[in-house]
């Protein structure tokens, strides 16, 4: 099962690589009074990081609190 999920990754993140490779027109960004023009790849790939740190934060974090629920119990 881990080498599905390795494979299941790797191939996100080529298809995120290839995708932003194809795309380097620039976009306009705007968030609150803040507008950000990047190249469309640099954004992807930024969002891409992003999501995988926070992603990966949330997921050790849930485990940590289900892991301390069932410690505390009994």
């Amino acid at each position: 099962m881990r080498w599905f999920h390795l494979a299941v990754i790797v191939l996100f993140a080529a298809a995120t690589v290839l995708f932003a490779a194809q795309n380097f027109e620039t976009v306009t960004i705007s968030f609150f009074r803040l507008n950000l023009s990047l190249p469309l790849a640099v954004q992807t790939l930024v969002v891409y990081l992003l999501g995988a740190a926070t992603g990966g934060s949330l997921f050790a974090l849930l485990r940590r609190s289900y892991a301390g629920s069932k410690r505390g119990v009994g």
